[in-house]
């Protein structure tokens, strides 16, 4: 089980390997984004890149917030009236289509039953808790794997390859380690490998 970390903790990390690989925060930790994935509004994920609290909520008002960015983010996806997915969770849940779109409107709190259903049935990876949890910890959440893969970045196959054959100038044509009929060989077995054949598109 990894450690606890803070979302303080987690930004400022963040901002060290930003830095380090000169990259671009905006980029990386793109407001909209982060909004859409922690279903928080854009304004609280802007206050808390910038090290600010979040506005100050109840559970039942979050649950409720989250579940109107849910089902507005489903509606926009799948181009479907807000009638048709009361009647779709209606029959599926079994709740009154006017229940049902309460809560999908933000206007009523699922009890705890519901709520585990509606995660089911939206797809919610982050289990119940995604709606529950504070803000500063749904953001934490979402911000924790974009971490991991910036201080774990996938190694580039070709370069590591080319690392194996002593080949570590970015100028490959004044590399004078192997001869460069040798080298012209490795990268044409390298293409090979992931290229398909002439004429073998589908297998």
């Amino acid at each position: 089980m990894e450690p606890y970390t803070s979302l303080t903790e987690t930004l400022q990390r963040l901002d060290e390997l930003i830095r380090e690989r000169g990259l671009n925060r905006s980029d990386i930790l793109s407001p909209q984004a982060l909004a859409v994935g922690t279903a928080l509004p854009e304004s609280t994920v802007r206050r808390l890149l910038k090290g600010h609290p979040a506005p100050a909520d109840t559970v039942s008002e979050r649950v409720c917030a989250r579940m109107k960015a849910v089902s507005d983010a489903h509606l926009a996806r799948t181009g479907r009236r807000m009638s048709d997915l009361a009647a779709d969770i209606s029959k599926r849940l079994g709740i009154s289509d006017v229940w049902a779109r309460s809560v999908c409107d933000g206007k009523k709190t699922p009890n705890i039953e519901l709520l585990h259903h509606l995660v089911g049935y939206f797809g919610i990876k982050g289990g119940e808790s995604f709606f529950t949890a504070s803000a500063d910890e749904a953001l934490n959440h979402v911000l924790l794997p974009i971490l991991r893969r910036l201080d774990n970045p996938e190694p580039d196959p070709v370069a590591a390859l080319l690392d194996r054959y002593g080949v570590k100038s970015a100028d490959l044509r004044l590399h004078g380690s192997m001869p460069r009929q040798q080298l012209e060989r490795i990268l044409e077995s390298v293409l090979r490998s992931v290229l398909p054949e002439e004429g073998d598109t589908k297998r």
